[in-house]
């Protein structure tokens, strides 16, 4: 029996919102750990580097298998990954300085880790903006150039990620590892698609 794309991206959204919820219902039981500021920060940081990357994979296996359907989620999860960076932030500006402007300014001015996670929020917000339909009308061809950014966006946040780790990168160095095959796969289909068309010209 075949499923709907709609029931799909029910589903979709289910398993997306279910580390919100997770992270909501230990908060509510206590059970954060000693440090529940620093957990919950933790959490949603790495859970939005998981959407993002999950949302960069979609496009190889669209390369790969035109077919597959797999794109029209993309939206979706890299909306989530948005609302996850979100979560970050917010975590960020009101437990741990409770939105004193001055204790935020002095921890921009003086930690690249905060620094190097801001700019790849920044850069985030307008792929948020311009996830909708009309925009990529609106954009066309500009649209795909400014979502090529994500990429970039992809390695502010693993950087971010392994300064925060500061003596273990090992998690940091897989989620490298992942997002460096996305980029190869991306390169070497791309390389072959531009390469076809002469091929068979010559021939």
């Amino acid at each position: 029996m075949k499923v709907s794309t709609l029931t799909v991206k029910c589903m979709v959204f289910v398993v997306c919102v279910s580390p919100f919820m997770v992270m909501l219902w230990n908060a509510v039981n206590n059970s954060l750990g000693p440090n529940p500021v620093e957990a919950m920060t933790h959490f949603t940081g790495l859970w939005a580097l998981r959407f993002l990357l999950i949302t960069l994979t979609l496009t190889p296996i669209k390369m790969l298998y035109p077919k597959s359907g797999v794109i029209k989620y993309r939206r979706m999860l890299g909306l989530f990954a948005f609302f996850y960076a979100t979560l970050h932030l917010l975590i960020f500006l009101a437990f741990e300085h409770g939105f004193s402007v001055r204790f935020i300014l002095e921890d921009i001015l003086t930690s690249p880790i905060v620094d190097v996670g801001l700019i790849a929020y920044i850069l985030l917000i307008p792929l948020a903006l311009t996830s909708t339909n009309e925009m990529m009308r609106k954009l066309g061809k500009a649209w795909k150039k400014m979502h090529i950014s994500v990429y970039v966006i992809g390695m502010l946040s693993i950087l971010h990620f392994a300064l925060s780790e500061k003596a273990d990168i090992t998690n940091p160095l897989f989620y490298a590892s992942i997002l460096l095959i996305l980029l190869t796969i991306r390169g070497v289909v791309r390389n072959r698609t531009q390469k076809g068309p002469k091929k068979s010209n010559d021939a």
